[in-house]
C-alpha cells in the first residue's frame, strides 16, 4: 500500500495548481455547466491520460529497464525546470 500512497500523493501534488486544474476551475465558474458534469469530465480526462501513460510505460518497460526510465524522467524534469528558470 505504501507504493500506491506515494503514487497518489505524487500525482496529487503534481496536478495542484497546474494549467489543467486552472482550466477545470474556469469551466466550473460557468453557471450554465453542472459542477458534477465538470467534475466527471475532468476526472474522466485524467483517468484517460493516466491509462495512456500506464499502457505506454508497460510497453516501454519491456524494452527499457525501469532505472533508465526513471533517469530519463528525472533529467527531463530537470531540463524543464532549467528552461523555466532561464525563460522566467
Amino acid at each position: 500500500m505504501k507504493a500506491y500512497a506515494v503514487v497518489f500523493l505524487s500525482v496529487l501534488l503534481a496536478e495542484l495548481g497546474d494549467k489543467t486544474q486552472l482550466a477545470t476551475m474556469l469551466f466550473a465558474t460557468d453557471p450554465t455547466l453542472s459542477r458534477w458534469g465538470v467534475l466527471a469530465a475532468a476526472a474522466g480526462a485524467l483517468l484517460a491520460s493516466t491509462a495512456i501513460a500506464v499502457a505506454a510505460a508497460s510497453m516501454l518497460g519491456t524494452w527499457v529497464q525501469g532505472r533508465h526510465l526513471r533517469l530519463a524522467a528525472a533529467l527531463g524534469f530537470i531540463a524543464i525546470g532549467g528552461w523555466m528558470l532561464v525563460r522566467g
